[in-house]
């Protein structure tokens, strides 16, 4: 077992961060998710696909290599993060989790995701508030040092990059029920989260010193602050350009869906116009 202050050298991949905690949430969603299938046989295949690579990202980003130098390097941190709210939440909003529990579930939990909490937790303007809130809050601020000085929250951030991603990905996708948006306003929905990376990646970038003390004790041995300030940096980096770039590869399934329903659409009021002889 290696010492989470030792510095990162490319034999180290195959070293594992495994928490009985993260895994146990891990088999809980999966079996829940097999109960749904086992009682919606003909749940979408493409569905349960994505489901299951989002619990491969989720584990490979939390317990893996990512899992043992997260807290020490700030670039490998902000990699978890991308990963996890960017590659894995996106997932599984595409695997339909609440469409699933729906028609799996008894009336009892359908009267739930029917009521006011679940449909206020999903309405569109609750998910981007979300989202924009939650990644300059969990960066930008000393939210950022507690979670570097107690783990437990550590945890229950990467729970919050899941469930902030999931729900501003299921209004961009549009495929589960509920409040939905114009395909077109999902571009724009998508479009107008892109500032909120990049001024977040940006504002690390700039800044002149280490803003946060629990860098400098987690840091790996030997390292100066220079070094730290300038891994800081590359965290910063890797927030702006690689969350852009994730949000703009977002956007084209967006593009394509709204460009198909545009189509289907103009051929049903051509048909209606025909048949009205206009």
């Amino acid at each position: 077992m290696i010492s989470l202050h030792a510095p990162f050298s490319w034999h180290h991949l195959d070293q594992w961060h495994l928490g009985l905690g993260g895994i146990a949430l891990l088999l809980g969603a999966t079996f829940i998710y097999l109960w749904g299938i086992m009682k919606v046989p003909l749940f979408s295949h493409w569905r349960t696909a994505s489901f299951f690579s989002a619990i491969v990202i989720t584990f490979l980003a939390t317990q893996s290599v990512l899992g043992v130098y997260d807290m020490t390097y700030f670039s490998v941190h902000m990699i978890q993060h991308l990963l996890l709210i960017m590659v894995a939440a996106p997932l599984f909003a595409l695997s339909g989790p609440l469409d699933l529990l729906y028609e799996a579930g008894s009336p009892r939990i359908r009267k739930m995701l029917d009521g006011r909490v679940v449909t206020s937790l999903c309405h569109p303007l609750v998910a981007f508030g979300a989202y924009f809130v939650f990644i300059p809050l969990s960066h930008l601020t000393g939210v950022f040092n507690l979670m570097l000085n107690h783990e437990w929250f550590h945890h229950l951030e990467q729970v919050g990059f899941l469930v902030v991603g999931y729900l501003f990905f299921r209004i961009a996708f549009g495929i589960e029920r509920g409040k939905q948006i114009h395909p077109g306003l999902r571009l724009v929905f998508v479009m107008a989260a892109v500032p909120v990376d990049t001024v977040t990646g940006l504002a690390l970038m700039m800044n002149t010193h280490v803003p946060y003390p629990g860098l400098l004790t987690m840091a790996p041995m030997g390292a100066s602050t220079q070094w730290v300030l300038g891994n800081f940096h590359l965290g910063g980096a890797i927030m702006w350009i690689g969350g852009d770039a994730l949000m703009l590869l977002a956007c084209i399934p967006i593009t394509v869906h709204w460009v198909r329903w545009e189509t289907k659409r103009t051929r049903v009021i051509d048909a209606e116009l025909d048949a009205m002889g206009l």
